[in-house]
């Protein structure tokens, strides 16, 4: 999929033509960082965009609230938010949560919810859902409700 910040300077393909899974995440991070009800990341396997590549492109790390740490990249020039990828025991990330609204073509109706116990309006009925989080790696089970 192609993909690219709202100013320009950040564009990529992702290594897959689709994303192995889309989320719809309702946690207060996301409502902060998206400015609206939430945040919608697409999850590829890992690639990385440097500054090398990517002049623009600029990270900070954070603890997410189940304790892991994020590495969140974003454009240095617009501030658009690109990706996340999660630091595991200090090597290379399994996949990255890329942001929804970057990426051309995606197919929003297939999108599973995350932290849905920060949710601040109703989740459809029939969607697959999680009050919290579900595992993210490609290895991991993600087809349950994860009620």
């Amino acid at each position: 999929m192609n993909g690219s910040c709202e100013c320009g300077a950040i564009s990529f393909t992702t290594p897959t033509d689709s994303p192995m899974n889309l989320y719809h995440c309702h946690c207060t991070t996301c409502q902060k960082q998206s400015a609206s009800a939430f945040g919608t990341s697409a999850i590829f396997p890992y690639f990385e965009l440097t500054p090398t590549t990517h002049p623009s492109i600029r990270y900070f790390e954070r603890t997410c609230d189940s304790g892991r740490r994020q590495k969140c990249y974003f454009c240095g020039d617009c501030g658009s938010r690109i990706m996340h990828a999660h630091i595991v025991d200090g090597g290379t990330p399994e996949v990255v949560a890329v942001k929804g609204g970057l990426l051309a073509g995606l197919n929003w109706k297939d999108a599973k919810h995350i932290y849905c116990r920060s949710a601040v309006y109703m989740i459809p009925e029939g969607v697959q859902r999680w009050e919290a989080e579900p595992a993210f790696g490609p290895k991991k089970d993600m087809a349950g409700s994860g009620k």
